[in-house]
């Protein structure tokens, strides 16, 4: 993991006072966690937990995307067809194998399960990338009453790599100046929410294209509020 000088926090969004309760405290979760290392960035907060998973658990959550997954969509509109051009597959939250890791990472967090989002699985095969993007929702944007109908807005993000990558894949937040190379079972955690519980437009990031090999992660994405789907 390498890490550069970050701008300062810019606001994107409004401001929420439940947004940030939600931030400081699973901060400090992750503060007092010791397997926990936080990166030295200024712009954005994110964590890291080198072999959060094992190697069982990577190759069933590889096997399942496999033998489920589908080209990967957009919520909003984009006239690039090469924005995002990964497979994905939504995984069984109720399967024994899946619920225990599903929990595991909500306990983790300290972020109640019912306002986490289904895990989902992501395949990247060489070529295929996910442009520079939020997963923050954009507030201005025609999804944004539907999203919040459906438990508001986005608060943390933790994504999972299952395998090392030979060449390419890395995680680039170009904004708050780190890139992450995909290893086996690390878990990287980011507050997509800026201190005052405003969209964090320094948590752009990048899905960079695999060279060579396949990668493969998964992303769970947690609500400020019970997640209906």
């Amino acid at each position: 993991m390498s890490t550069t000088a970050s701008p300062r926090t810019r606001r994107h969004g409004t401001p929420s006072p439940l947004r940030a309760r939600i931030g400081r405290q699973v901060a400090e979760r992750l503060d007092n966690n010791p397997a926990a290392k936080k990166a030295k960035v200024s712009g954005a907060q994110i964590y890291y937990i080198p072999g959060y998973l094992s190697d069982r658990d990577c190759d069933m959550l590889m096997t399942k995307m496999d033998e489920g997954s589908r080209r990967s969509t957009l919520l909003s509109d984009s006239s690039d067809p090469d924005f995002r051009t990964s497979d994905s597959c939504d995984l069984d939250r109720w399967s024994p194998d899946i619920h225990a890791i599903d929990e595991r990472l909500s306990m983790l967090l300290g972020i109640p399960a019912e306002n986490g989002e289904t895990i989902q699985g992501q395949r990247y095969s060489p070529g295929q990338q996910f442009r520079a993007h939020h997963d923050f929702f954009h507030e201005s944007q025609s999804y944004w009453e539907a999203m919040k109908a459906q438990g508001g807005q986005r608060t943390w993000t933790a994504m999972i790599y299952l395998n090392d990558v030979e060449e390419g894949g890395s995680t680039w937040f170009p904004q708050a100046g780190i890139r992450v190379k995909p290893e086996r079972g690390l878990l990287l955690i980011w507050n997509n929410m800026a201190l005052d519980g405003s969209p964090n437009e320094n948590t752009l990031h990048e899905g960079v294209s695999v060279t060579k090999g396949t990668k493969y992660i998964v992303t769970k994405w947690f609500r400020e509020g019970a997640w209906i789907r």
